[in-house]
């Protein structure tokens, strides 16, 4: 009978030992995204990172990349990177991230982008929180695939344990068109490093442009909509230059536009630029031309190098950032509080906010109000919210 109870006691001493190891060991934190290519998304989730290096005592933290791209933005040393490659397939992301989570067995999921979300939502073994960052309503283009992803994201973000949306427009768009519960989100404005912006600000520029120079920065596609900006400068009387930063499918058409409205010569494509911060410290002005965004991360980032700003008044984030008041609520060519919008799609009204940007008063007000609105966007305090949505996501664990 001895035998049986020191057997017995053992185990409970055994079991009780784990435990108490289980509870003191940290959380796993996983976050997942696509990629770290050259994107909005994929800065501000090193953004997040780099803030989050005084937690590395409370958090075991882990960095999943899909696809095995050249990374144009660069996690901090300390984090712990696991690299896949899954060559932007959905279904080798939904296998090589369930593989990954059964070896890492972690507390939480953190991801960004649309792919990583729907992945981490189907792979779940504990709570998931999920970032959307584009307006996804208007995000999609009409098509059998944008109908599809449509679909996707209708049938798996509801199953998420949190949302942080990146503006109230993007929040919005979750509740109304995809069905996920109000209580689940978390508005919260993409973190903003502005103690690096000011330090790449000064910087050498990678280009010189060799004129003053009206700037705007992203991937050349469609939704960006810089066809509309290069007409606009054509009429606006603003002389100089209008320089594009980025790549992307929409290269070609965009220098035959320059090429009709005859300023050809007088648009520069730098293709990807490593330090954006650099040009919008010395440019005249940043314009935002797009038809959709989630949050514009240039647009804040050009107002804490110190630019004046123009923006087309789209969904989602724009008139949030420089008007505090919902999209709705401005109508036609708005002077507003922080920067001027415009209406999407307008040429008339943006090629007016240009010719305004020539008065220097004007343009250095407003680069007085862009800079002081960029802080309250910085990056300690949009950090410091994310933790919380974390914590309380972890909260929920049975």
């Amino acid at each position: 009978m001895q035998s049986t109870v020191t057997k017995a006691s053992r185990r409970h001493a055994r079991s009780g030992a784990e435990a108490l190891a289980h509870e003191a060991a940290k959380p796993r934190v996983l976050f997942l995204i696509n990629s770290l290519a050259g994107g909005g998304a994929e800065r501000v989730m090193c953004t997040l990172l780099r803030h989050s290096e005084s937690l590395c005592d409370e958090f075991d933290m882990t960095l999943a990349l899909l696809d095995n791209e050249e990374r144009a933005n660069t996690p901090p040393e300390w984090l712990d990177v696991r690299q896949l490659d899954c060559a932007k397939s959905n279904l080798g992301s939904l296998l090589a991230a369930r593989r990954l989570i059964r070896e890492l067995k972690p507390d939480v999921t953190v991801s960004f982008l649309t792919r990583a979300n729907v992945v981490s939502v189907l792979n779940a073994r504990g709570p998931s929180v999920i970032s959307e960052r584009a307006n996804t309503a208007a995000h999609f283009p009409k098509t059998l695939g944008g109908l599809i992803s449509k679909a996707t994201v209708r049938m798996t973000y509801p199953f998420a344990s949190r949302i942080i949306a990146v503006s109230e427009g993007v929040a919005e768009s979750l509740r109304d068109h995809f069905g996920v519960p109000a209580g689940r989100i978390e508005t919260i404005p993409n973190p903003v490093d502005i103690e690096s912006i000011d330090a790449r600000g000064g910087e050498q520029p990678e280009i010189d442009v060799g004129a003053p120079f009206v700037l705007a920065v992203g991937r050349l596609i469609e939704p960006k909509n810089f066809a509309l900006l290069i007409r606009a400068f054509a009429t606006s009387g603003m002389d100089g230059k209008l320089v594009i930063a980025g790549e992307g499918a929409e290269r070609a058409s965009l220098q035959r536009t320059a090429q009709a409205c005859g300023i050809a010569d007088r648009v520069v494509l730098p293709g990807f630029v490593t330090n954006p911060y650099a040009l919008m410290r010395r440019a005249r002005a940043f314009v935002l031309s797009s038809n959709v965004e989630g949050f514009p991360n240039a647009l804040v980032e050009a107002m804490a190098a110190g630019a004046p700003v123009i923006a087309t008044n789209c969904p989602s984030g724009p008139s949030e950032i420089l008007a505090e008041a919902p999209r709705e609520s401005i109508a036609g060519l708005a002077f507003a509080k922080h920067g001027v919008l415009t209406p999407m799609g307008d040429l008339e009204a943006m090629a007016e906010a240009l010719h305004a940007m020539r008065d220097d008063p004007l343009r250095e007000t407003y680069a007085e109000r862009a800079r002081s609105r960029a802080y309250d966007f910085a990056a300690a305090a949009a950090t410091a919210r994310y933790w919380n949505v974390i914590r309380g996501a972890l909260a929920t664990r049975s």
